[in-house]
């Protein structure tokens, strides 16, 4: 079986290390970048799964990249899973509107809901 690829986008370390490694463990390819910038140089490359995002990020905001992968025909659509601090409803609308499958609150957010809700839309 083909391992999936998860690009993982946030810029804060110590999410970013844990989120990575956790999903490694569950044999999923993961791939960080650490600004909407370099995420959109790996989207260029590489066709990943599934993309986690975080909506605060240097360089490139999380909805600007949403908003940048919607109108450039030359990136896939792979799901979206927003996890940010953003928690207000007209932020958690916007993030759906521009084609997130889901979206969590880092304030609230369980590891374990995540990875459940990762390999659920992976189909893993």
């Amino acid at each position: 079986m083909e391992k999936k690829t998860v690009l993982l986008v946030e810029d804060e370390p110590l999410l970013g290390n844990l989120l990575f490694q956790r999903l490694g463990k569950e044999g999923i390819n993961v791939i960080l970048a650490k600004d909407g910038e370099e995420a959109l140089r790996v989207l260029a490359q590489t066709k990943p799964n599934l993309i986690l995002l975080d909506l605060i990020l240097p360089k490139v905001s999380g909805f600007e990249l949403m908003e940048r992968l919607n109108s450039d025909a030359q990136f896939e659509r792979a799901p979206i899973i927003i996890v940010s601090n953003l928690g207000q409803d007209s932020d958690i609308l916007k993030g759906q509107s521009l084609g997130a499958v889901q979206y969590f609150i880092k304030a609230k957010l369980s590891i374990e809901d995540l990875v459940m809700q990762v390999k659920k839309t992976l189909g893993m």
